[in-house]
């Protein structure tokens, strides 16, 4: 098992306030518009840099998704924030018919998403979004799992011609990646090589399955671990070709069971290779009110309950 070490924590929403002032730096067409959240998403050193290229739309966030469409009429590249629950749910409609259907260069800047938002309650922890912005055509959805990711991730949004959802969290997480990376969207990292069972982790579960191959080390499994920080457009051939490897697979995510992760590989594999499967996901369930880590824990989206899903997908597991 490769080791991974961590020497600080960090939120992956800094990670997006410092990829959106380079970002900045790197292009002058990058803009930015808040629903008066602006310390919520880290867009102050941003506005600091650039005040005529920052709009306070309010907390009117239908209206702030159809300014950033019109905006990229004239060539500019504008990020939206707010937390995730008002950056899909709420405003579903403006992005399906303003932004997807027209394919408008937006980038949809998602903060406080899932359970880890902790303590506003089920209210707030969306874990429907991916799967409601990974049905609209041609929507990049990108999850990406701690601090230097998250900034690379906004980087290469703002590079990438068409709309992308960048979904990210509030709580502080090891920052394990490296800082020069190169995020190349749609294209998944193999973070252990492994023969015995598949780990497709995205977001926060990352770090969760690199502390479980540790476990399942000394239960002598041999877990091949992948950070899948692009859901869409999925790596297909990263999963096709580790699954022929191990002969089974489990995914790992902070989201609902239902439209996810996990269902996006269920199709793919029922398509070309179908192969035992295990969900570390929410149980088609609404969060509530609590501190992320132990929500975490009684939801089931830990380290614990992915080793617990590699010995049930192991039993299942069809052996020539």
């Amino acid at each position: 098992m490769k080791k991974y070490t961590y020497t600080e924590s960090k939120d992956t929403r800094s990670g997006f306030g410092a990829g959106l002032l380079e970002a900045g730096k790197e292009d002058e067409n990058v803009v930015a518009l808040c629903a008066d959240l602006i310390g919520s998403l880290k867009m102050n050193d941003f506005i600091k840099a650039f005040p005529e290229r920052f709009f306070q739309i309010g907390i009117a966030e239908a209206n702030m998704m159809g300014i950033a469409a019109g905006l990229t009429i004239g060539g500019k590249i504008p990020f939206t924030g707010t937390f995730a629950n008002f950056s899909t749910g709420r405003v579903y409609d403006q992005i399906r018919q303003s932004i997807a259907y027209s394919d408008k260069n937006v980038k949809i800047a998602a903060s406080h998403a899932g359970l880890t938002l902790g303590e506003d309650g089920a209210t707030h922890q969306i874990l429907e979004d991916i799967g409601l912005m990974k049905m609209l055509p041609g929507m990049t959805v990108i999850n990406p799992c701690d601090y230097n990711q998250t900034k690379a991730a906004t980087l290469a949004a703002a590079k990438h011609k068409g709309p992308v959802y960048l979904r990210f969290g509030r709580p502080v997480v090891p920052v394990f990646t490296p800082e020069d990376q190169e995020f190349v969207i749609g294209e998944a990292l193999m973070l252990n090589p492994g023969t015995t069972v598949t780990i497709l982790a995205t977001g926060h579960l990352v770090w969760e399955a690199i502390c479980a191959g540790e476990e399942l080390e000394t239960l002598g499994i041999d877990a091949e671990i992948i950070n899948i920080h692009t859901i869409k457009p999925l790596d297909e051939k990263a999963v096709l070709t580790s699954v022929a490897k191990t002969g089974c697979v489990v995914t790992a995510e902070e989201h609902n069971r239902i439209g996810g992760l996990g269902d996006s590989v269920a199709q793919l594999l029922a398509k070309k290779m179908p192969t035992p499967q295990e969900y570390v996901a929410v149980n088609d369930s609404f969060g509530e009110s609590g501190p992320p880590s132990a929500l975490m824990d009684k939801y089931g989206l830990n380290a614990d309950a992915i080793v617990a899903a590699v010995l049930r997908v192991l039993k299942r597991k069809v052996v020539i």
